[in-house]
């Protein structure tokens, strides 16, 4: 008698290294769902075969592959991909080449995410990791789907939430302030950045303003040291420029390492150790040194996915009319609500009431049209 077995296989040819890897592809039915929470993450999953009590099924949304690790949702599209003449054409050299180079590196994100994952021993922490990679391997091309990035990032946020953790009121509140350290940093960046903007404005000025001037040749004389020493003051701000630039990245990178200092040394003490770290926590805030696309927290998931999932709400080429606007615009205020983003999340609740009642009252005749518009007006209101 043959084990009854959750997962049916499927093989799929990996576009960027070639390898023909099989695929494990939860069967309908192998668990059931006794609920949804309010931003629509399953609750309380019952599996049919008790070894797997425990698994979050996210652990297989993703495939990895086991020679390359380029990563990507397991959905049609991907076991399809020959045949995706636009994925083919448009984003497989590009996403190729970058990957292969992160492979070459021998300390780069993908390798040290990718070695790390292990399903049987750290199930929840390897679909997290699943997660990241597919969002890095996303990034790499240049017309990436926003829509995709706030749903991976959605995604890792229920698994954070499933694992639990339950954290003291003292880390949390340094939790907060290290978030907010996070923010004021990003702002400091910001205005470096739009006074760096300022100089290259004004240098473009200067070099259109004296083209311009249609002046004899004597005063093209008299202009001329002026023009030297406008350039040679230029050049000199832009030399203070790359200081600044210098220092201020120093500060984040001492802002990265007084972080891990101080919650990792807050997360030893619960014995969760991952590999050679004290936390999967920690192995996180050491990865995030060299890629801002790791998150360490259901909370930092969630402002990734409100993000987002709103540049692809504003893009509108990602999300159709009608329902998955109404859910989009629902789940841009849920997350925002989350994350404590209370005028976000209020804007949103209204918009997505509105629309959600224009769209339910034109298309009153097709109940089963509106069966989802009906739901998320519900949650909403």
């Amino acid at each position: 008698m043959t084990t009854e077995s959750p997962f049916f296989l499927a093989k799929v040819e990996c576009p960027i290294c070639k390898t023909i890897n099989e695929f494990e592809t939860v069967k309908v039915g192998a668990y059931v769902e006794e609920g949804r929470d309010t931003d629509f993450c399953p609750t309380n999953i019952k599996w049919r075969f008790p070894k797997y009590e425990g698994y979050n099924p996210l652990l297989y949304f993703i495939a990895t592959c086991s020679n390359c690790f380029y990563s990507r949702e397991f959905n049609n599209s991907y076991k399809e991909w020959k045949r995706d003449n636009n994925f083919r054409t448009y984003r497989l050299k590009q996403i190729k080449d970058k990957h292969l180079d992160q492979l070459s590196t021998s300390d780069s994100v993908v390798k040290k995410l990718a070695n790390s994952l292990d399903s049987s021993r750290h199930p929840s922490e390897s679909a997290i990791i699943k997660l990241l990679l597919a969002i890095f391997d996303e990034n790499l091309s240049e017309h990436k789907s926003d829509l995709d990035l706030g749903r991976f990032y959605l995604r890792i946020g229920w698994v954070f939430r499933e694992m639990g953790t339950v954290e003291n009121p003292a880390l949390t509140r340094v939790r907060g302030l290290m978030i907010e350290m996070g923010q004021k940093y990003e702002e400091l960046v910001s205005k470096i950045e739009s006074s760096v903007k300022g100089v290259d404005d004004f240098e473009g000025y200067l070099k259109n303003h004296f083209a311009s001037c249609d002046v004899s040749a004597e005063a093209k004389s008299q202009m001329y040291p002026h023009q030297e020493k406008f350039n040679e003051l230029i050049a000199e701000l832009k030399t203070a420029i790359d200081q600044v630039r210098s220092r201020v990245s120093a500060i984040g990178d001492e802002t990265v390492e007084y972080r891990s200092a101080t919650m990792g040394h807050d997360v030893e003490s619960d014995g969760s150790s991952f590999g050679a770290y004290p936390s999967f926590e920690s192995f996180l805030l050491e990865l995030k040194r060299q890629w801002d696309g790791i998150v360490t927290s259901e909370y930092e998931a969630l402002q990734k996915a409100v993000h987002y999932y709103e540049a692809a709400f504003s893009g509108g080429r990602e999300i159709a009319k009608g329902n998955q606007e109404i859910q989009a615009s629902y789940l841009i205020a849920e997350l925002s609500r989350r994350i404590g983003d209370y005028d976000k999340a209020r804007d949103f609740f209204n918009s997505t009431i509105k629309n959600g009642q224009d769209f339910v009252y034109r298309h009153r005749t097709d109940k089963s049209k509106t069966a989802l518009a009906r739901k998320i007006l519900e949650l909403a209101i």
